[in-house]
């Protein structure tokens, strides 16, 4: 047996489900409720899942803070702000560590300084393990990386190797795909699309063309 996140009636949970089992994914899923206590630029507050509806909204998953990969994606993140902000995205780092901690690592280190989102304290893993991404031999959370949409569904959903950091420009791209999708029916966007270039609009006439 292994734990998975499944869906029932689009809504998301963990339940222990044996290899052969079918599964189904969490894209167009309901992100689950929440309220937790979160750090943004030396104040603390706290954040609900009605903060974010009507928003199109990025979870970025990390394990821990005081460690050594997640400075460098958070950074990078940080980085992609601004550009994030005009898109109409609020961004979320998540990780296990309660808002105490995060105001600590950012008093004590110039480069977590730099970050001007929201760094949402998880210390109960409730949106680790809502969203799949919790690892409980170790107590904290995958790598993972999740769009929501302006309705609350998920869009994008990446989870990787703890010891693997993600790539903020890729993000952008992607978080730019999903947006023009979503504004555009029926057109779909190729490898390495960027805003500007052609998209796609699937038909029968394009079937072995490509």
């Amino acid at each position: 047996m292994i734990n998975f996140v499944i869906i029932t009636n689009n809504k998301l949970f963990i339940h222990c489900i044996t290899l052969n089992k079918k599964m189904e994914t969490i894209i167009n899923a309901q992100i689950p409720e929440f309220k937790v206590q979160a750090f943004q630029k030396g104040e603390f507050k706290t954040v609900s899942n009605e903060d974010i509806k009507g928003k199109w909204a990025i979870f970025f998953f990390y394990p821990a803070d005081f460690t050594f990969v997640c400075p460098t994606e958070l950074v990078d993140l940080a980085g992609k702000y601004e550009e994030l902000k005009k898109m109409g995205v609020e961004v979320f780092s998540v990780s296990c560590d309660t808002h105490f901690v995060h105001k600590a690592w950012y008093d004590t280190s110039d480069s977590i300084k730099k970050i001007n989102y929201t760094m949402l304290a998880d210390p109960l893993a409730v949106l680790a393990k809502g969203f799949g991404v919790y690892k409980a031999d170790e107590g904290v959370a995958y790598r993972g990386t999740f769009l929501v949409d302006p309705e609350g569904k998920i869009k994008i959903a990446e989870i990787q190797d703890n010891s693997i950091g993600r790539n903020a420009d890729e993000l952008v791209r992607k978080v730019s795909a999903a947006q023009f999708v979503e504004s555009h029916p029926g057109e779909v966007c190729p490898a390495k699309w960027k805003q500007g270039e052609e998209t796609l609009k699937p038909s029968i006439d394009l079937v072995g063309k490509l």
